[in-house]
């Protein structure tokens, strides 16, 4: 069963609401220049109010080691996304599960990733000058190479329109949406949410 994470979760309407309609993941923003971007204490509260099977996960670009484990301590989430440049061995350096985005542009965007050794990694689209929630799609196919690194976690400009061709082409380990189920930055639209949810579902039925 493909893994589905709703990111950029701001408040607990939205959060039981993706818990609701089948979502496995939730990340957490703690990216300040985000639109998308959670305090830490609150992300602790909806966290402790998320039911005992939904995976929060916290979401860092170019943080230091030290404020992220000060947000895990606040908030208890246990998996986190690299969001960066984060180095290979600065993944290393957490035993939690950790996930490394990588923003694609072409071949050479995902070579990189032989370097790593992380539970999975994030495909983004790539934006000059910004880090991720472009609501641009790249070419899946590199998604489809990109498997033989390890688990691909789908994203970029994914919607409820397009997320089960995109799940037919690359079956990937899982997806992952922010803009494309919201009604505005950091809210979301719980129509759209559950249509994602429901086209990710049916597209991944053998």
């Amino acid at each position: 069963m493909i893994k589905i994470k709703i990111c950029g979760i701001t408040n607990l309407e939205d959060a039981m609401a993706a818990a609701e309609d089948g979502a496995d993941a939730l990340g957490f923003i703690f990216y300040k220049k985000s639109p998308r971007y959670v305090e830490p204490s609150k992300a602790a509260e909806i966290v402790r109010q998320l039911p005992p099977f939904i995976t929060p996960v916290a979401v860092f670009v170019n943080e230091r080691e030290e404020k992220i484990r000060d947000i895990q301590f606040t908030t208890g989430i246990k998996v986190l996304q690299f969001h960066g440049d984060e180095r290979p061995e600065f993944c290393d350096r957490f035993a939690t599960r950790v996930i490394k985005a990588f923003q694609v542009k072409d071949k050479e965007s995902i070579k990189h990733m032989a370097h790593y050794h992380v539970g999975a990694f994030l495909l983004d689209s790539y934006k000059d000058g910004e880090r991720g929630g472009t609501g641009t799609i790249f070419d899946w196919h590199l998604a489809v190479v990109a498997k033989t690194f390890g688990r691909v976690i789908l994203a970029g400009g994914l919607t409820p329109e397009n997320v089960a061709e995109a799940v037919k082409l690359v079956q990937p380990y899982g997806v992952d949406v922010a803009g494309g189920v919201e009604r505005e930055k950091g809210l979301k639209d719980h129509a759209k949410l559950k249509k994602f949810i429901t086209e990710v579902r049916r597209a991944s039925r053998p």
